[in-house]
């Protein structure tokens, strides 16, 4: 049977990826309770100029920034979605923790992936390029890839030049941008665009097959809400007593 979606996976593991992708979404909304929320201290001045300058009430206001909060942790779980969808494709596998995120079975390729271009600093492309190398010496065969999923090119091409003060170049280190490193496993030129125009119609069809959508338990909206209706504050003006109470003149908040 043809797939519905993709020529490169099928449509099981593409929802399989998907079905993984929306558990850490729930999770993370889960995860915003009060406490949370107030983890790291809320910046209400900047939360006064936003609902001022952008027209948002308190309820928006408080659902923008969670949702901001919520981003932040969901990063990490995109790149690990695409790891798996390019794990899926016939010939390679994900790593898992392994040293590698992607391998060819026959130890021809090895693929470290980074979702944006800007995710390391020097130290951490120095360490990355070593291991690279390492695997390329150990396996004479094998091509190995830095990929950079969201890159500012589209580029397949040796990594070289100088990083903490030091040349490095190997002739079998690459570093590739994600639509590249896409159709170098797939075999599909356009595989990432194929996946990117794919994905609200499989998306959609993931969610009205689930017979009971797990709703977010997100609390923090309720919880600052409740208080505030109990202190007879404003929503904003609860944030800022119960992150700033103890600086000088915020505990006159009424």
């Amino acid at each position: 049977m043809a797939n519905k979606y993709l020529n490169f996976i099928s449509d099981e593991h593409l929802f399989s990826c998907i079905k993984n992708l929306h558990n850490s979404y729930l999770k993370a909304k889960a995860n915003i309770s009060k406490k949370k929320f107030y983890n790291n201290k809320i910046d209400t001045i900047k939360l006064t100029f936003d609902s001022k300058f952008n027209n948002l009430d308190e309820e928006t206001l408080i659902k923008t920034e969670i949702t901001r909060q919520i981003d932040k942790s969901i990063n990490n779980s995109i790149g690990t979605f695409h790891e798996e969808i390019l794990g899926g494709i016939l010939s390679f596998e994900r790593g898992n923790l392994s040293g590698f995120d992607i391998k060819a079975l026959d130890d021809t390729l090895f693929a470290d992936i980074k979702n944006k271009h800007n995710t390391m600093n020097s130290s951490s492309a120095e360490s990355l390029f070593q291991k690279l190398a390492q695997y390329a010496d150990t396996y004479k065969k094998a091509k190995c890839y830095w990929v950079q999923i969201l890159a500012k090119s589209s580029f397949d091409e040796n990594w070289k030049g100088e990083i903490n003060g030091k040349e490095y170049s190997h002739s079998r280190v690459y570093k590739i941008s994600g639509d590249r490193f896409y159709k170098l496993l797939s075999g599909n030129e356009n595989a990432l665009f194929d996946l990117y125009q794919i994905l609200p119609k499989a998306i959609e069809d993931f969610l009205n097959q689930k017979e009971h959508s797990q709703k977010s338990r997100n609390s923090a909206l309720n919880e600052i809400t409740e208080s505030a209706n109990e202190s007879k504050r404003k929503i904003l003006d609860e944030i800022t007593f119960e992150n700033y109470s103890y600086y000088l003149g915020f505990d006159k908040l009424k």
